[in-house]
């Protein structure tokens, strides 16, 4: 007997009645067609094109695509799909088919993407990151292997398993896969791996390159609402997010709206924007000229780069300064190799906050005294964690991203 696959390769070029032999370059058929979640997936997927031929509008839901009907004008349809809720309660974004068909259709000239690629995606659909994947995969009429729901260990055997060349993940979902990998294993197969969802520090790229050697390192920035906005590669200063994606213009403003060559809040304009939020609308989240910023604070250098401070949303005080505990997170994991952490701040009488390190796995305490010595020398005393925690591992949303809100939770039961 063997052994029944836990994931799904589909072909988007795949006919709806050959549903049980979808995609089947591997001889899964016979294992997926006793697997009703691998039924599922595929009529999902089939679903998901269906309604895009027809240029239909439909939300992304946990079960599936639903049609719906809206007096949001979009011309050839409209997508409805979450945000990751790492800042806050999930939205529900509206954008066209038109603007995120756009950037299909850049990658696809950029990267050499074509019918010959097999994708792979590790979260949810009903999340922005994912389903751009998806949809991006349907588009150009590649394969698509759907990992979402599986322990690390089992992603990495079908990343082993099946020629896949091209990744949509987040830094935590490419940290789960390091974690369980063996420090000798090379998949040889995957070509491009476009990282979002968070940065990517200089260490995590180069444990990537590792077991991806024959893989080209796309890390970018962007959000639900904007879609690509900056994409870095093995150029970009160490700490950006690199540069303009095409056809994207980038403004760095103070709270006058003015326009500085310092530490701002980043406004951007672009054929890729969202239409607007079903419900609720975020405060953070403002429109003027075309411009739309979603309250993330950055800076740009003279050749373009951006460099990210962090989230209006997340920003705290700490002795009348303003400290973007993003910027504390990157810095320590880029210095500290051990595993992933998360910054948070805690309330304080005296001081506002004082900031929290919480450190996944097991400890290498000597790594991060040094790490937290550089952070405090580097960044400034106020910048740098008084509380250390560890944990077995970090909570994680169904997107990929860290759960702050389960953090902090987590620390209240510490203490």
């Amino acid at each position: 007997m063997t052994e029944l696959a836990d994931w799904l390769v589909w072909s988007s070029r795949s006919k709806i009645d050959q549903s049980e032999n979808v995609g089947d370059p591997l001889g899964f058929a016979d294992q997926t067609q006793s697997n009703s979640n691998h039924l599922r997936g595929i009529k999902m997927l089939h679903e998901i094109r269906a309604l895009i031929q027809r240029r239909s509008s439909f939300r992304i839901q946990p079960d599936g695509p639903t049609a719906i009907k809206t007096n949001v004008g979009a011309s050839g349809g409209l997508l409805e799909c979450v945000t990751s809720g790492s800042s806050g309660a999930p939205k529900i974004i509206r954008r066209s088919h038109r603007s995120w068909i756009a950037s299909f259709e850049v990658n696809a000239n950029l990267f050499d993407l074509s019918a010959g690629d097999t994708y792979a995606v590790f979260g949810s659909l009903a999340h922005s990151l994912s389903l751009y994947g998806v949809l991006e995969a349907v588009h150009i009429g590649a394969d698509l292997c759907l990992l979402a729901g599986l322990r690390a260990d089992r992603q990495l055997k079908a990343l082993q398993k099946t020629p896949i060349t091209t990744l949509y993940v987040t830094p935590t979902q490419i940290e789960n896969l390091i974690t369980v990998a063996d420090e000798n294993l090379r998949i040889e197969s995957v070509k491009r791996i476009f990282i979002g969802g968070g940065a990517l520090s200089t260490l995590l790229a180069d444990k990537c390159k590792s077991i991806f050697p024959a893989a080209d390192l796309s890390p970018f920035y962007g959000a639900s609402e904007t879609s690509f906005i900056t994409m870095a590669n093995s150029q970009s200063p160490e700490g950006s997010v690199g540069t303009a994606y095409r056809d994207v213009e980038i403004s760095i403003r103070e709270a006058t709206g003015q326009v500085t060559n310092g530490i701002g809040e980043i406004w951007v304009r672009s054929p890729y924007l969202y239409i607007g939020y079903a419900d609720p609308v975020a405060s953070d989240t403002r429109h003027q000229d075309g411009f739309v910023t979603v309250g993330e604070f950055g800076s740009l250098d003279q050749a373009g780069n951006l460099f990210i401070k962090g989230r209006k949303s997340r920003m705290v005080t700490i002795a009348d300064q303003n400290v973007f505990p993003d910027e504390i997170e990157q810095f320590l994991m880029t210095h500290y190799t051990a595993g992933p952490v998360a910054v948070v701040a805690l309330p304080d009488d005296k001081r506002g906050h004082r900031l929290a390190v919480v450190v996944a796995g097991q400890a290498h305490q000597v790594d991060l005294d040094r790490a937290l010595q550089l952070c405090r020398k580097t960044l400034g005393a106020h910048h740098s964690p008084k509380y250390t925690f560890f944990i077995k591992d970090l909570p994680q949303l169904a997107s990929g991203k860290l759960d702050y809100n389960a953090i902090y939770a987590w620390i209240e039961d510490q203490q």
